[in-house]
């Protein structure tokens, strides 16, 4: 199971050049399965890459209720990787200061600035995060049905104003891959104790999909391919695994 994941993580890498030798990469750890199967993807491909790549993976602390951070300080332990945790009071800020109906967004780029704050701060050029093959088609339908415009997020994207190059190298591994990686490595993700989690509209898109998909196998398929053909933000056709 993990050396296809590897694979796919590494092919990633490759078709967009996403580290280079010398990179020193903050890897953005929440303590769910996405991001703990990032950092171990990339502790491990450390190992026997070309480039030569330094790794801390940084954790902001929301302030939310019920993060137990020590149990994620732990698997950086196991894991021998440099870590940083980062004090925010961005839950405060979302939910109380501003109060929110739509915190999501909200929540995102203040977690976003935080990280590539933190991470220049920690001498790297680069910031990875845990985004995976189906958020890559839930950020497009959520586009097209609440924004009316063909978008979704990059594999590469330098930010100027920051001076960092955000990396997404999961976009290749389906989120069934992932969880089924999780459960047999025995690794427990750390609930992040957000008061909407399940109740958001990306959470909308997973159940329209998942509903399509029961119809027609070849949905995520399609519309993967589609975003790859069309070459939005960067994207480009890939040769399958």
């Amino acid at each position: 199971m993990l050396q296809r994941l590897l694979a796919r993580v590494r092919k990633a890498i490759s078709d967009y050049d996403m580290i280079k030798d010398g990179d020193r990469i903050a890897v953005g750890v929440s303590g769910g399965k996405d991001s703990l199967t990032l950092i171990y993807c990339l502790k491990e491909l450390q190992r026997f890459l070309p480039q030569r790549f330094d790794l801390v993976a940084i954790t902001l602390s929301l302030g939310n209720e019920g993060f137990d951070i020590n149990s994620l300080i732990d698997f950086y332990h196991r894991l021998d990787v440099k870590y940083h945790i980062e004090e925010t009071q961005i839950a405060k800020i979302v939910f109380d200061v501003r109060n929110e109906k739509n915190p999501c967004s909200l929540c995102s780029n203040m977690k976003r600035g935080a990280i590539y704050s933190t991470a220049k701060s920690l001498g790297c050029n680069k910031a990875a995060l845990g985004h995976h093959r189906d958020d890559v088609i839930e950020t497009l339908l959520l586009a097209l049905f609440y924004e009316g415009r063909v978008h979704t997020f990059s594999p590469v994207t330098y930010l100027d104003r920051k001076d960092i190059t955000l990396i997404r190298p999961m976009i290749y591994l389906e989120e069934k891959k992932i969880r089924s990686f999780i459960e047999m490595e025995g690794i427990r993700p750390v609930p992040s104790g957000c008061k909407v989690e399940g109740e958001t509209k990306r959470q909308s898109m997973k159940e329209l999909i998942h509903n399509l998909s029961e119809e027609n196998r070849e949905v995520k398929d399609n519309l993967f391919g589609a975003i790859q053909r069309s070459g939005i933000n960067g994207w480009h056709p890939s040769q399958k695994i």
